[in-house]
């Protein structure tokens, strides 16, 4: 509750104070100028390191293994890009922080780690983010009942002509 009204009120007068230094130093036009400039360069840097992040999360699913660090380092990109449209120096300056690569990988691993986000392995070996398991019940307790849902299609080609016929007249039946 404290980070809230810390991050809701006290931040914001601190962005307005620290704009109206600035802008009484350098000049108000400039001042905005360098507000544009860091959102338009910021959202830039975040493409590309949005599409190296997405491309990260793909190679390990496709390898079988939850990307857990990479849905982290998302959620922070998603972050840096908020900061970085907020205008003022300090969400910008945290903005680009969140989108320096090695620092962000740094607090993603810190994050997973922390056990907030739990990553094990691929399906195989009974993955779990947060407290879903792939093996299990969703407790993400070992040895729950698997259930498997699907839907049985017979095809027609594979029966004999006679069969073909009375399946295609309880189909017409049941419809």
């Amino acid at each position: 509750m404290r980070f809230l009204f810390i991050f809701f009120i006290l931040v914001p007068l601190g962005e307005m104070l620290l704009l109206f230094e600035v802008s009484d130093r350098i000049g108000s036009l400039t001042t905005l100028g360098m507000v544009v400039a860091t959102a338009v360069i910021g959202v830039q840097i975040l493409k590309r390191q949005g599409f190296a992040t997405l491309t990260r999360a793909n190679e390990k699913l496709q390898s079988g293994q939850l990307p857990a660090q990479e849905i982290v380092e998302g959620m922070l990109l998603a972050a840096a890009g908020a900061l970085l449209l907020t205008p003022g120096f300090i969400t910008d300056t945290i903005g680009f922080v969140l989108l320096t690569g090695p620092l962000r990988r740094k607090i993603a691993r810190s994050v997973v780690r922390s056990g907030m986000v739990k990553a094990m392995g691929g399906p195989a070996s009974g993955a779990s983010f947060g407290h879903f398991s792939s093996r299990g019940d969703q407790q993400g307790r070992p040895g729950g009942p698997n259930v498997y849902e699907g839907d049985y299609h017979e095809e027609s080609a594979s029966l004999p002509e006679s069969e073909r016929k009375s399946d295609a007249d309880s189909d017409k039946k049941d419809q």
